[in-house]
């Protein structure tokens, strides 16, 4: 929630076992980001009608994902970030308009959400900067 606010992220979706305001660990983790940024917990969806109208990327280790560092970000866009054991559901990745990975260069395969949120807001951030400035 602090990274979507330091972002101005427009909003965040919380789904499925995802905690969420008024959870007891979120005031020590947000810090307050909770009540400035717009945030929505859907638990249970069978459908992704809830998404915005735009491009939908998903940030997962797959096959056939691109490197973060090789893709364009397009402007508008909705980032899927999955469950920290599991991922992002077969069913989501449906949805995706492409998969993103982050690369992994040491021995570990994958980072926490937290992390990869933080890495991917912020590469979006400097590729739309950059592209303004161009």
């Amino acid at each position: 929630m602090r990274t979507c606010d330091a972002a101005a992220v427009e909003k965040l979706f919380l789904l499925g076992i995802t905690p969420y305001p008024p959870h007891n660990k979120i005031p020590k983790t947000a810090l307050g980001a909770e009540n400035s940024i717009k945030w929505e917990y859907i638990k249970e969806y069978q459908n992704f009608e809830f998404l915005p109208k735009q491009p939908t990327l998903g940030i997962e280790i797959v096959k056939n994902a691109k490197n973060l560092f090789d893709f364009n970000f397009p402007k508008p866009c909705t980032i899927i970030f999955g469950n920290e054991i599991s991922g992002i559901s077969p069913q989501m990745l449906q949805i995706c308009d492409q998969i993103i990975k982050i690369p992994m260069y040491g021995s570990k395969e994958s980072l926490n959400v937290a992390t990869s949120a933080g890495i991917i807001i912020y590469n979006i951030i400097n590729q739309w900067h950059h592209d303004q400035n161009n």
